[in-house]
């Protein structure tokens, strides 16, 4: 042990050790890229296998009788109940389909859903009002006033589903008009690099997804729509309706006048993505010039006690103390 610890603390031998070390990493190194193997056959077959499980795995959950449907259906008490009342001829509209796209609800089932709560929320509202108003509060106001208290009621909860609507409309709206301009860069970088509108459609749905769901739903069926409707220009107007936005309707508009008359895109992009990208902006800063009126009830309500209790609390505890 005396003797290892002698030539381990030697220089000579600790300087023979050290280049032993280098001249077999020097050859190591030399030596890796002739061993290596291309693994990447074997990384296929692992991905192929890993398919064929999860098909088969697919299979038997299919062969077991579950359901799979691309389309929605409605409730079927719901659609007996629309379909008995004729609540399509009463309640439906063209204005609510239009809202229901806009606000991201496709197809037949959430129309039904819709004429169905239209119907059903007054005489939940009405029932609940006259119970709690009649029953559990015991007013002392005049009979008719509370039956106008449950009228009132029940007219809101006709509303409720209008208001819904709405709200989801503005959430949808403001997640597309801040990711529209970047879309709108997006696009004129796929147009001016020669790709047509139908791909640029497609390559822009696919990079903004990150960004904005929404917007690239839409942008998907618009492809969809580019590629099977025979009026192209029915695509955008669809756009257009689907959204309800000005800037997008703008574009929509442009990118007609472009399908109609041949005129460059590339240019009228540009000057669209930068107005989109300025109305952004003054957006921002018209909530940001509105902070101060809103912050002067909060300020008022909870900063300003605290604030006295602060500074007058130690002089108060003082004469407190004198006393």
């Amino acid at each position: 042990m005396r003797f290892i610890i002698q030539q381990l603390l030697d220089p000579q031998v600790l300087t023979m050790l050290f280049a032993a070390v280098a001249a077999g990493a020097t050859v190591l190194t030399l030596a890796m890229p002739m061993l290596a193997t291309d693994s990447l056959n074997k990384r296929m077959k692992a991905v192929a296998l890993e398919r064929e499980k999860m098909r088969q795995r697919e299979r038997e959950r299919l062969a077991q009788g579950s359901k799979v449907s691309l389309r929605q259906s409605p409730r079927m008490y719901m659609k007996t109940v629309v379909d008995k009342f004729d609540l399509n001829k009463w309640l439906g509209q063209a204005h609510a389909r239009t809202m229901l796209m806009q606000a991201g609800y496709r197809g037949h089932a959430p129309y039904v859903t819709y004429l169905f709560f239209r119907m059903a929320m007054p005489i939940v509202m009405l029932i609940a009002s006259v119970f709690y108003i009649f029953v559990v509060l015991k007013l002392d106001y005049p009979p008719m006033m509370k039956v106008a208290m449950s009228i009132g009621c029940a007219y809101l909860g006709l509303q409720s589903p209008n208001l819904y609507l709405k709200n989801q409309i503005q959430r949808r709206q403001l997640q597309i008009k801040r990711a529209f301009p970047d879309a709108l860069d997006l696009m004129l970088i796929c147009v001016e690099s020669g790709m047509s509108v139908e791909a640029a459609f497609r390559k822009v749905s696919e990079e903004i997804g990150s960004q904005s769901v929404a917007l690239a739903e839409e942008l998907t069926l618009t492809t969809a729509e580019l590629s099977y409707l025979p009026d192209r220009r029915q695509a955008y107007e669809n756009l257009a309706q689907r959204t309800g936005i000005e800037g997008v309707r703008a574009v929509c508009l442009a990118l007609q006048q472009a399908e109609r008359y041949g005129t460059p895109l590339g240019a009228t992009l540009r000057v669209l993505a930068q107005e989109n990208r300025d109305m952004r902006m003054a957006e921002a800063e018209k909530k940001a010039a509105g902070l101060p009126p809103k912050l002067t009830v909060p300020m008022i309500v909870f900063f300003l006690p605290v604030l006295f209790v602060v500074i007058l609390g130690p002089a108060a505890i003082k004469v407190m103390a004198l006393r």
